[in-house]
């Protein structure tokens, strides 16, 4: 699809191509993305290939590194996004604007405000069955929920979430695996929370 809309359309003006990207590519590669959401770095690159070629292809990007780009943009990579929708999912959950078929569960703290219960794992497990525990929707959307600021997770208003989670999320870096450079992480905000509170401690 991005081949094609790239052959179809000459146009490379910023508006233009966004346009075409977000309506014709991106859509396409986010379908039910918490579903199949990947945490292996070669996946993650895969598909962070396709935005990192289209974006390159428009005017004023072609000699930037793709990182800048998506500040240029003022873009979230594909894996950032990925966890954004996730967390909207478990909102929509909370708030019953979804069906609540992976069986979530939550819990008002009084200092914590509400949280999703992260299901229990028995510590005995083959290493193979906890890594697909631990990079299971009902896990992994979980612990990025419970990331959010207390009172960023009690708004009962998508729009006012989504505004609230956009905020939020310029808080952390937005550095995708790419080959040929070392990050510092896998750009996960779980992994971009443990670094923060590594270097606090």
């Amino acid at each position: 699809m991005a081949a094609w809309t790239l052959s179809a359309f000459r146009d490379r003006s910023q508006v233009v191509m966004l346009t075409l990207y977000k309506s014709m590519v991106r859509s396409k590669l986010e379908y039910c993305c918490p579903v199949w959401n990947p945490t292996k770095v070669t996946e993650i690159q895969k598909l962070e290939t396709v935005q990192r070629s289209f974006t390159r292809k428009i005017s004023g990007c072609r000699d930037l590194q793709y990182w800048d780009r998506l500040k240029k943009l003022k873009f979230m990579s594909l894996q950032r996004r990925r966890e954004r929708n996730s967390i909207i999912h478990v909102w929509k959950i909370l708030n019953e604007h979804a069906p609540n078929d992976t069986g979530f569960e939550f819990k008002s703290h009084q200092r914590h405000g509400i949280k999703a219960e992260i299901p229990a794992m028995n510590k005995n497990a083959q290493l193979s069955v906890r890594t697909d525990y631990d990079n299971s929707f009902r896990v992994r959307a979980a612990q990025l929920f419970n990331v959010l600021p207390s009172e960023l997770r009690s708004i009962t208003l998508l729009d006012s979430f989504k505004v609230g989670l956009g905020r939020f999320m310029e808080q952390y870096p937005d550095t995708p695996p790419v080959p040929g450079y070392t990050p510092t992480n896998d750009n996960s905000m779980l992994s971009w929370r443990r670094t923060h509170s590594m270097q606090l401690s």
